[in-house]
């Protein structure tokens, strides 16, 4: 006897609230998008970062440069984050709505 089935629990079950395997893949999916992006931004911006020096005066600007970078990163996360909520709300009421017109019609179709 197994412990799961000590415990009442079928071999197989799923928790209630666990995560489907498609649901983790697209999560996954969606973090290593977010790395590839922010490996691009710090790629162009060391790339840029001695133009944009000696364009301010020398290396004693680097710092100021830097800051100023990290700073704009920083205030900048948590507005993608509020934008990328208010977009995924409304795209699931959008759905949600298009779901609750079509269902009614779909089942006055099958009625005639």
């Amino acid at each position: 006897m197994s412990a799961e089935q000590s415990l009442g629990m079928e071999p197989n079950a799923v928790e209630p609230g666990a995560l489907s395997q498609r649901q983790i893949l697209v999560i996954f999916g969606a973090l290593m998008l977010a790395m590839l992006l922010a490996a691009l931004d710090q790629t162009i911006v060391s790339t840029a970062l001695p133009t944009i020096v000696g364009d301010l005066g020398g290396l004693s600007q680097l710092s100021w440069v830097v800051t100023a970078y990290i700073l704009t990163s920083t205030v900048s996360s948590p507005i993608y984050g509020k934008i990328g909520e208010d977009t995924v709300a409304k795209l699931s009421s959008r759905r949600r709505l298009s779901f609750s017109w079509s269902a009614p019609r779909s089942q006055a179709s099958r009625r005639t």
